[in-house]
């Protein structure tokens, strides 16, 4: 998931998605987005719950959520 933040709000939004459930892993990085996060969910259900909470996230001023497309 690509996360976009409020100006030099970046590392709190880390922190933040850090805690919440089904984010694995969450960093800083450079490039259109601010904030990359790793998510792990059963079910595009639960992924769409988890993008909602992350776009809750204070510091949070848009995301992108982009799934893996498994081959085979």
């Amino acid at each position: 998931m690509l996360v976009f933040t409020e100006a030099g709000k970046f590392e709190e939004v880390v922190a933040g998605l850090k805690k919440t459930g089904g984010v694995k892993h969450a960093f800083a990085v450079t490039g259109r987005a601010d904030v990359a996060a790793l998510v792990e969910v059963p079910d595009l259900k639960e992924l769409s719950n988890v993008a909602l909470k992350v776009f809750k996230t204070p510091g949070v001023t848009a995301s992108e959520t982009l799934v893996e497309i498994q081959r085979g």
